[in-house]
């Protein structure tokens, strides 16, 4: 466990590592470097930099990348970003993560727009799940987009991900039938809890295969889901955001104090 400043160590084997922040500034300011940091070694180690986004206050957690000096200092043109679930929205819907991370953060930096993957808005939902995967697929093809060795799934270079007070992560919720989904990369839910109810979102084989994962959690209405995700008495009942273990990568948990307040020590 590890407080303010502290440093992430290398991937190589599963790791968890706590990062508890006194202020929600503070943890944007650490997730960033964390972020440029990984852009830098991924750029210099693959050529590319694959980057999964996630919806909620995440994006408003990355603002620090789009000031100086990583506005400068980041090699923008090496980024290829993703959705780790989107809702079936036009791209100019409020609901659309899309539309959410464009306003707060891609249209600030000098990402090419190529390398931006939204979902095909004009399918249903299960034909944009369908066309995801089928571009995943291409970009392994390519080469942009690496893949797991051991999983046979895709590896991302980082997820960033967030995590609801049920402890939902991307669309996948607690008790859906869909958390045990081991085929596919991409599905598609119907009857999503939280509306709106059509959504795509990665399966656990791809977020699970992932190199790293910087999970942002903050404020006291997650406490509860944080205490059972981190507490070393596991349940039977898993929630969906105990199930994302990674297969041989780096989790780490970005929280401020509130987040953590019902865990002991």
């Amino acid at each position: 466990m590890a407080t303010d400043g502290a440093a992430a160590a290398p991937a190589g084997s599963s790791k968890r590592d706590l990062l508890i922040f006194d202020a929600e500034e503070n943890l944007a300011v650490s997730l960033a470097k964390y972020t440029a940091d990984l852009s830098a070694k991924f750029a210099a180690e693959r050529g590319a930099f694959t980057v999964v986004l996630s919806g909620g206050s995440l994006i408003h957690a990355l603002r620090k990348l789009t000031e100086a000096p990583y506005l400068q200092t980041v090699d923008w043109t090496k980024w290829h970003v993703f959705w780790v679930d989107e809702r079936v929205v036009p791209k100019d819907h409020e609901d659309s993560n899309y539309k959410l991370a464009l306003d707060g953060f891609l249209s600030k930096v000098p990402i090419p727009t190529g390398q931006v993957y939204a979902i095909n808005d004009a399918l249903s939902a299960e034909g944009a799940a369908e066309d995801y995967e089928t571009i995943l697929k291409q970009l392994v093809k390519n080469g942009v987009l690496a893949m797991s060795k051991t999983t046979g799934f895709p590896r991302f270079d980082l997820q960033l991900l967030g995590m609801g007070p049920d402890g939902h992560i991307a669309s996948l919720f607690p008790g859906h039938p869909l958390v045990k989904e081991n085929k596919k990369w991409v599905t598609h839910i119907l009857d999503s809890p939280k509306p709106p109810p059509q959504r795509i979102t990665f399966t656990f084989p791809v977020i699970n295969s992932s190199a790293y994962v910087a999970m942002v959690v903050t404020g006291a209405g997650k406490a509860g889901a944080v205490q059972k995700a981190i507490s070393d008495k596991k349940t039977s009942d898993l929630l969906p955001v105990e199930m994302a273990v990674l297969d041989d990568g780096e989790f780490t948990w970005f929280t401020d104090k509130e987040a953590v307040s019902m865990l002991q020590n």
